[in-house]
């Protein structure tokens, strides 16, 4: 019996990893609710570090960027007037640098983010950010309507625990794993981490 194979491999149309310096680096939701709000992730200051690590990289080879920020609840998740819905300093954008603002999981529902991604004029995009299972995944499988190619960075998302119907949870370095697993059949080239990227 052979090994099962994805998508990309059966129908040939996988792609390369791609390089900071031919696409738009775009980070998603690195907002201060994942670290110290109810949406705490459990593996959040590793994914950070691989945030900063892209950010920093692509700052110093002239890259796009895009931040794109979840507008939640006020008073509640991601607060947009709170501090829980403000960015994370570590990858908080600089003046000049594109924000995109969002009120549902994928980025480009109601959005500009496709304007801004096609004035930038890059078909590749580094993918990175906040969580693997709801705005990465809508995001990145959105992406691919709109005819760009995603290169999602493994070690800089992250995710939380879910409860399962039956009671029981699913951690969230498992819920993280499968997504990717997911995505990576249709949808991104994976990559483990900043590092693997030029």
């Amino acid at each position: 019996m052979s090994l099962p194979q994805t998508m990309f491999q059966l129908t040939g149309r996988g792609h390369a990893p791609a390089s900071l310096s031919n696409a738009t680096l775009l980070i998603i939701d690195a907002q201060e609710e994942y670290r110290s709000g109810v949406l705490a992730l459990p593996g959040l200051d590793a994914a950070l570090q691989q945030i900063a690590s892209l950010l920093d990289a692509a700052r110093s080879a002239g890259s796009s960027i895009v931040h794109v920020k979840h507008l939640g609840i006020p008073g509640g998740l991601l607060d947009p007037s709170g501090p829980r819905g403000q960015h994370l300093p570590e990858v908080a954008p600089l003046p000049g640098e594109v924000v995109v603002e969002k009120r549902l999981p994928n980025a480009f529902a109601g959005t500009e983010l496709h304007d801004r991604l096609q004035a930038l004029g890059h078909l590749d995009l580094i993918v990175c950010g906040f969580m693997t299972h709801s705005s990465i995944s809508t995001t990145v499988r959105a992406a691919k309507d709109y005819g760009y190619r995603c290169t999602l960075v493994a070690g800089a998302c992250a995710t939380r625990d879910l409860p399962a119907p039956d009671g029981s949870v699913i951690s969230a370095a498992d819920m993280h794993r499968i997504e990717m697993i997911a995505l990576a059949d249709n949808f991104a080239t994976l990559v483990p981490d900043a590092s693997s990227l030029s």
